[in-house]
């Protein structure tokens, strides 16, 4: 915690949140709408489409998951406020550059060297546990949790009538001015304490292991539940706006159709987040995993219906509910059960989970959905009934 008080981690709490929140909206400004930005750069056939948006998707997460490890033992040395920094300042020339591409390897490309300097969402969330007093810690975790939703709720929809007014090159670019505004926000308004240099006398820290996590009850568990939960999170990416094309949504409405679910499911995950504190006063938190997973997956099946727009608005506020439930209890049961010593390295273990799903998703959803559309849905609403019969099985 910094020397100055509470003042100080207010102050540097309020800045992360609200950079996390800037950040997040800048990238779903534009991502919810690769399909047809691949399809502007000579794309013409939906499989194809589904199949390049699925690589340009996950294909930064998957760096990032690589790089992770590494810009960690940089911030350590360095201090997290220039990660952190770096990160976003890097996503202002990115997304700049993704506004001029002429081919689709160009955004895959690009989107693979955003990998290698992404990650700030994890670093946020560092930031504000670290700078938080030991009580207020955990309201600190969930302000960024939340901006991390929220962010995705307004992004799309601001994206879809701004792609609809400019068009989407000219999007791109207003991405871009949003990640300088976060980057300019954390550098003036996130002040780091100090790093306590180590003591010669005082012995090694212990360096915690999966190995030795994968001993606490249920580790392995909380591991593959939250990479299947951002498996089925990150599906539609690549798919949606086709299959809303498909199942016969006019071509004018389809980028406000695309916009308004990923909106809905994003303000649905991030109500979902915030009422989990409340929900485990009264039901078990196995059983409220399981709950958000059921929900999640019979949402996902209303979706693989092609209902009518009231029907897939409502599914998909049900399924941002059910899917920000899940990963909110997942991370709060491993916070209860890993050692205090070990919280650090545990998390750090659960956001290479997530990242990993966050990669493989894509790729996955836009193989299938070169194939059939609907059997994204289908697979995964089997994929979150197999979530919740395992997280039954928890004591």
């Amino acid at each position: 915690m910094p020397p100055d008080g509470a003042l100080d981690w207010r102050r540097n709490l309020a800045a992360v949140t609200v950079a996390t929140f800037i950040g997040f909206t800048g990238f779903t400004l534009v991502m919810p709408f690769l399909p047809l930005y691949l399809e502007q750069l000579g794309l013409t056939d939906t499989g194809a489409i589904a199949i390049w948006a699925g690589l340009a998707l996950g294909i930064t997460p998957a760096v990032t998951a690589v790089m992770a490890p590494v810009w960690a033992r940089v911030a350590e040395r360095y201090g997290r406020k220039l990660m952190v920094a770096r990160s976003l300042f890097s996503f202002v020339v990115i997304m700049a550059a993704m506004a001029f591409v002429t081919e689709p390897w160009h955004v895959v490309a690009l989107r693979g060297i955003q990998g290698f300097f992404a990650g700030y969402g994890m670093l946020a969330l560092t930031m504000a546990a670290e700078s938080a007093p030991e009580a207020q810690m955990a309201s600190a975790i969930g302000w960024v949790q939340t901006a991390q939703r929220l962010g995705p709720a307004l992004g799309p929809v601001i994206g879809g009538a701004l792609a609809h007014a400019v068009g989407l090159r000219m999007a791109f670019l207003g991405a871009a001015v949003m990640f300088l505004g976060a980057f300019l926000l954390v550098l003036v308004g996130y002040r780091e304490g100090p790093r306590r240099a180590p003591n010669q006398d005082e012995p090694p820290p212990v360096r915690v292991t999966l190995r030795e996590l994968l001993t606490v009850p249920y580790f392995g568990m909380f591991l593959v539940t939250i990479f299947a939960l951002q498996m089925v999170d990150r599906s539609f990416g690549p798919v949606l706006p086709l299959y809303l094309r498909e199942i016969g949504v006019s071509v004018t409405q389809v980028p406000v159709l695309t916009g308004l679910i990923f909106t809905v499911a994003a303000g649905a995950g991030a109500v979902g987040n915030q009422l989990c504190h409340w929900l485990l006063r009264f039901v078990a938190a196995p059983q409220l995993v399981a709950a958000g997973a059921t929900a999640a997956g019979v949402a996902a099946l209303v979706f693989g219906l092609g209902p009518a727009t009231p029907w897939l608005v409502g599914a998909a506020a049900v399924f941002g509910a059910g899917l920000g439930v899940g990963f909110t209890t997942m991370y709060t049961i491993a916070g209860q059960r890993v050692p205090s010593a070990s919280r650090g390295v545990a998390f750090g273990y659960l956001t290479t989970a997530s990242l990993t799903g966050l990669a493989v998703s894509p790729v996955v959803a836009g193989v299938l959905g070169a194939v059939t559309m609907r059997g994204v849905f289908v697979v995964d609403a089997m994929g979150m009934a197999l979530v919740a019969w395992g997280i039954r099985r928890m004591r």
